[in-house]
């Protein structure tokens, strides 16, 4: 399921992207996101849009102690969207 992320966040977009790139869609996610790619929007907001292969296990990955520990470091705030083709 094609999935879009929308953050903002305290630390630098740089910061933002390794952290979540490493700590969570690499360790936490690689069993159900199959593909993603980071949006700059400005130093404090992205758009993450992933393929996500199981929509249970990432909603209990985003609610993981040490995702929601660092969400209350960076000051995230994540929205979270399903996005489906439009014919």
């Amino acid at each position: 399921m094609n999935t879009l992320i929308v953050s903002t966040f305290s630390c630098s977009f740089d910061s933002f992207k390794k952290d979540v790139t490493e700590l969570f869609l690499e360790d936490m996610c690689k069993e159900f996101v199959t593909a993603y790619e980071f949006t700059k929007v400005d130093e404090h907001k992205s758009h993450l849009l992933m393929n996500v292969t199981d929509m249970e296990k990432l909603g209990a990955a985003m609610a993981d102690p040490v995702a929601t520990e660092w969400d209350k470091k960076n000051n995230c705030n994540d929205t979270v969207y399903k996005i489906e083709l439009v014919k």
